[in-house]
Parts: structure tokens; sequence; C-alpha cells
């Protein structure tokens, strides 16, 4: 759900200015590097992965989604590198999707680069955590939102940009219940990635008080069956599957395919607002979002990529802004230091969320506060007033230390 594209009006202005992109390799390293500069190379593996079609064409995501914003953060680094004699630069690698990830590693080592940004499925991302074993790898995962990559599968050469569907859950519930909208009508859709996102609902939902008054499974798998009937006919479905007898405060749908979600506001049989993986839904990054300085990064990305930054792109830029900050206070251009500084007790990095976003030692995931957004723009953000924790607020949003599982190997 976080890579898809939320956007206002804005983008239609947008595609007029294409042309202002930079070419991929032009910004990021243009820089010249200053005498006796500390050399730090960064690899990005975008693994080929099905992405659903989305019903809304505003929602496709680009294909150099990540990318795109791990240039910004290198160009970001490089500013920062002239003063610190460090230089930054960024190779990009393909995996397709029947590619072996042994030989991507490899490959990647081979180049000197252990510090990997990587847009993959949480497959291929433990494909390639596996191969990389006892080696000098660092994965960075900007992409799988899978809670077991954080528990039961997760792994000591895997750190996780990308909040975890605990995360964005406990954040959207945390927004329901601080309104007071606590009685829900649950509608999950029909594949896997639909059912995990609503299994994460109920725990956000038992761990903050809401009650999930009814349920509902969506049984269609294909988005089409809708898109062709026409607009008169799904307003007509959807009113129908959603009168129930129970009564409740609003609709959460868990539709991370996007087959049928976006259809059910203002089409429900009673008049609910509608919240989940359509309507109000949490996300890491809005290309709305301009508060903590946020204006700015927004202009510099559409400067650099010709429209605006997609949460993927903003996971590319944290984790190799990342990358740069613990360089940087490292005083070093080494994989390990820079891979220990990032990981210890002093890391922090400014991420235009209001605090330094750093990451938990239990799972290796990034702490950080999470957006809860319309198509338009953010409406709030959490962890939200009066939701308490004995180290740190943010630490409420996703897998807290006494629950983890994880045992990183």
């Amino acid at each position: 759900m976080l890579n898809r594209l939320f956007l206002s009006g804005a983008f239609f202005g947008a595609l007029f200015f294409v042309s202002l992109a930079v070419p991929s390799e032009r910004r990021a390293q243009a820089q010249t590097p200053p005498p006796d500069a500390a050399q730090i190379q960064i690899a990005y593996v975008n693994a080929a992965q099905e992405r659903p079609l989305p019903i809304s064409r505003l929602n496709i995501v680009p294909g150099d989604a990540g990318l795109r914003g791990a240039e910004l953060a290198v160009s970001d680094n490089n500013t920062t590198g002239r003063f610190t004699k460090q230089h930054f630069t960024l190779k990009q690698y393909e995996l397709p999707k029947a590619g072996d990830a042994g030989p991507l590693i490899e490959r990647i080592l081979q180049d000197g680069i252990g510090l990997i940004l990587v847009s993959a499925n949480a497959e291929t991302l433990l494909a390639l955590s596996n191969a990389a074993q006892g080696k000098p790898v660092l994965l960075f995962n900007l992409d799988a939102e899978e809670n077991s990559l954080r528990q039961e599968d997760c792994r000591a050469n895997i750190v996780h940009i990308t909040p975890s569907q605990a995360m964005l859950t406990d954040a959207l519930t945390q927004f329901l219940v601080l309104k007071q909208w606590t009685r829900w009508f649950l509608v999950t859709g029909a594949n896997q990635t639909d059912k995990t996102y609503s299994e994460a609902i109920r725990k956000s939902a038992q761990k903050f008080g809401a009650q999930i008054v009814e349920e509902k499974l969506y049984a269609h798998t294909d988005a089409a069956a809708r898109t062709d009937s026409g607009h008169a006919q799904v307003q007509k479905q959807m009113a129908s599957f959603t009168q129930i007898s129970a009564d409740y405060d609003i609709i959460v749908v868990a539709d991370e395919s996007e087959i049928f979600g976006p259809y059910m506001a203002y089409r429900s049989w009673s008049p609910r607002p509608v919240a989940g993986t359509s309507g109000a839904a949490a996300m890491s990054w809005h290309p709305a979002h301009e508060q903590w300085g946020a204006t700015q990064m927004q202009n510099r990305f559409f400067e650099l990529a010709g429209r605006v930054m997609q949460p993927l792109d903003f996971h590319g830029w944290l984790a190799a802004r990342a990358i740069g900050e613990a360089a940087t206070r490292s005083a070093s251009g080494d994989f390990a230091a820079i891979r220990d500084y990032l990981l210890g007790p002093d890391f922090g990095v400014a991420a235009f969320k209001g605090q330094k976003v750093s990451f938990r030692p239990w799972n290796q995931q990034m702490r950080q506060p999470i957006a809860i957004a319309t198509t338009e723009m953010p409406i709030s953000w959490s962890p939200q007033p009066g939701f308490l924790h004995q180290r740190a607020e943010v630490d409420t949003l996703g897998i807290d230390e006494p629950e983890s599982k994880c045992e990183l190997r």
C-alpha cells in the first residue's frame, strides 16, 4: 500500500514539467569529489515483482520509484561530503523475476559495495539475505511490509526502512480511537496480502481498544469485474454489500491489491467514513506533506524527478541519507564502521517528520512517525496524543520489544 501514489490534482500539472527531470546519474553523482575523499558506494537493487493494476491510474507506481529518492539522498550526502572529505556514489542493479540472488550478491561484492538498498518483495529480500550470509553486506528493506520479516523471519543483515504492517495499522487505529470511531465494519479482500493486513488490523484493534462489530469477505480477486460493470452498477453493488444490521462508526477495508477499496467511499449503504488501505490511510510519506521543512524536500525531488515523491521514493531517500549520516558521524568510509554506527544507540537522522528517526535494536526496524492521510493531504500524524510509552511514544507503533519474536542471526 505504501508504494501507491496518493495524489491531488497537482499531479497533472507535474506532467507538463517532466522535462525538468535530471538524468539518472547526473545529479546524484555530479559533484566533484574533494581531493583524498573516502569513496562510499551504495547499491540499489530493483527486483522485478508483480504489482496488481490498481483501480485508479493515479495509483500506478512509476518504474523509477525508490531509485529517484536514493539519488536525491546521494546528492544531499555529497553536499556534506565536500566538507567531511567523503564522496558517495550510487549504482543500480536489476534482478529479474527468475533471477538468482546469489550471483547478484557476488557481483555487487566484486564491485566493492556492501551497503545495498533493496526494492523487492519479502521472498526475494530473504533470498538476497541468505545469499549474503557471512559476507560484509547490509540490506536496506525499502518495500516489504510483512510483520514476519520483523519477527520469526528477521535477519541480522537486513534493516527495515519501510514501516511494517503493524506500524501502519497501529498508527491508523490510534487515530480512529482518538476520534472515538471505535466500532468497525471490517471488509477483507480475498488475496493473501489482504488477509495479512486484516490480521494486523485485528491485532491493532485489540491493542488499542477498538471493536470489530461485523466482518465480511469481498470474494472477487479481479478489479476488472467491477471496472467493466460501470459506475451505476458499482454504486448499487457497494450499497447492497455494505447493508448490515450492526451499528458501526467506520468501514475499515483490507484491500492491499486495490480490488474494491476505493469504491467504498460514498457508495456504502450507511453514511460512514472509510479507512484502511483506502480512504483515511496510514503511510510513511505523502506528496502533499509540507511540515517540518518537507516543502523544500518535495521541491528538490520534483526538480530531480519531474514528479512528486511517493512513499517508496522517500524510503530510498531515507536509506541513503541514513548511510550518509552514519558515515559523517563515524568519520569513516569503512563498511563495518558505518554499519556499527547505524545500528548503535547514538544514531539518528532527520526525516522531515518533526523528530529524528532511528532503528529498534530488537528487530532493526526504523522507528518513525506515520501519516494518516487522504488522497489530497495528511490529516494527522501518529503516534497520537495520549498514547504513552516508557521509552518513546513512537514505539507505540508496531512490534515493541516485549512482544518481539526476532532472534537476529
